[in-house]
């Protein structure tokens, strides 16, 4: 008998009225912050070396904190972004080669991509954390039409196929985090100028690295959709779990 891939996905609804990340000030705080700290404030006359690489780190950390007290639960992401960003400013603050800095880099979303892979053997695929939200889609509603559709098999593969380009997707943003880093940062730790360098890696990131997964993800997100809506024969609408969200 096939295992029902999305029946382990708690039917609990999301709580109304929950707000989400603002985009705007996600920019604010991860990235244009940090960038104007190290490449404008790194010299001596203004915060120096090092204070500049802790006020900078703050501001990410702080809002990193901040999602997980309004949340009330530990989100994933945010979590990692601390472990990251920490991770960061232990490097550069300890004045260790730019390379640690680099296999960093890449080591995080390279284990993801490796985790993903890893996690179809088990009851909980990663899959449904990245892409199967249960507060975006309707479980209970999908999950009913693909049995009496008698799709299920074919829904397990369409996960599988998402699940390997999820994982390719993890891999290719280790690739491009690791170049970045190696083209960049070749200043010496510890210099106003290796801060400097810090700060533009961080600025190119979000288009180098960030917009391209962004289209990624999105183009994996709708072809899971697009299989949705041909197996189970429901809308786009009706899979939507915006009724819950309204009330």
């Amino acid at each position: 008998m096939t295992k029902n891939p999305i029946s382990s996905v708690s039917h609990k609804k999301p709580k109304p009225g929950t707000k989400q990340p603002s985009l705007l000030w996600n920019l604010i705080f991860n990235l244009i912050l940090p960038t104007l700290i190290l490449t404008k404030l790194s010299a001596d006359a203004f915060l120096g070396i090092k204070l500049a690489i802790v006020v900078a780190l703050f501001f990410p950390i702080i809002y990193g904190l901040r999602d997980l007290i309004i949340s009330k639960k530990v989100n994933f992401f945010s979590a990692l972004g601390i472990v990251s960003i920490t991770l960061t400013g232990s490097i550069s603050l300890l004045e260790l080669d730019a390379s640690y800095i680099a296999i960093k880099e890449a080591a995080i979303p390279g284990m993801l991509g490796v985790a993903v892979v890893l996690s179809t053997k088990t009851s909980q695929p990663l899959i449904h954390t990245f892409l199967l939200n249960k507060s975006i889609i309707n479980i209970d509603l999908v999950t009913e039409s693909l049995h009496q559709t008698n799709n299920q098999a074919d829904f397990d593969k369409l996960l599988m196929n998402a699940s390997w380009f999820l994982a390719a997707s993890f891999l290719l943003s280790a690739a491009l985090n690791y170049g970045l880093a190696v083209v960049m940062l070749t200043a010496d730790p510890g210099t106003e100028l290796f801060n400097q360098q810090l700060g533009k890696m961080t600025a190119l990131s979000f288009p180098v690295i960030a917009v391209p997964l962004t289209v990624i993800l999105t183009a994996n997100l709708m072809y899971v959709f697009r299989g949705i809506t041909r197996l189970t024969g429901l809308t786009m609408e009706s899979i939507l779990n915006t009724n819950s969200q309204e009330k």
